[in-house]
């Protein structure tokens, strides 16, 4: 009778068991399925699309980012940081935890990301662009090189103030395609002027 109760027992255990091994399974394949797609687009990517390099010539990058923007009808997304720059991994692991978003960004613009650093302060061509004022930081340009926003990426996160928003990033996204460049161009000269009316520019 014991023997019977036992294995009576070792069958509930394995029944009640398995539900678990067959989710942990299923996360296992969503985030291999995730990573597998993400890589399939950044092996295509530029390489100034994935590093911050104090080495590079951001105002060559910046024309290579322009032309092949132009040549997809995308726009450029400029991403300004640095390898020192914590918020900047932490927009790389929301975007990686978040395939759909990683491939509408990509999608939508070409990234370009500016490296400043103590190494490297890129001051020329950061000069030609509206003031930052914290990092990381992103300005949109069209495919014609005219910059329609400028954006400080604190705007991102959600109530919490310590995690990117997926509502955010999806309407940004949305708001920049190349689509909406004459209303976003209009948007923003008024805005520059707004600022310079109000002693901020």
């Amino acid at each position: 009778m014991k023997s019977s109760k036992n294995i009576i027992l070792a069958v509930l255990v394995s029944l009640l068991s398995w539900p678990l091994v067959g989710l942990a399974d299923n996360n296992s394949d969503s985030t291999n399925t995730n990573a597998t797609a993400n890589a399939s687009i950044e092996n295509a990517l530029p390489l100034y699309s994935k590093v911050y390099d104090p080495k590079r010539d951001p105002f060559q990058d910046a024309k290579d980012a322009i032309k092949l923007a132009n040549e997809s009808e995308r726009n450029v997304l400029i991403e300004i940081g640095g390898d020192w720059c914590t918020w900047c991994h932490k927009i790389d692991a929301f975007l990686a935890a978040n395939p759909d978003i990683y491939k509408q960004l990509h999608d939508t613009f070409v990234l370009l990301k500016i490296n400043v650093s103590d190494v490297n302060e890129n001051a020329d061509f950061m000069a030609g662009f509206p003031k930052v004022l914290g990092y990381p930081h992103m300005y949109v340009s069209t495919g014609q090189g005219k910059v329609i926003l400028s954006k400080d990426t604190a705007e991102f996160l959600d109530n919490s103030g310590v995690a990117y928003s997926r509502e955010a990033w999806l309407e940004f996204i949305d708001t920049f395609n190349a689509d909406n460049n004459k209303a976003n161009l209009r948007k923003f000269e008024i805005d520059k002027l707004t600022q310079r009316q109000d002693g901020q520019g």
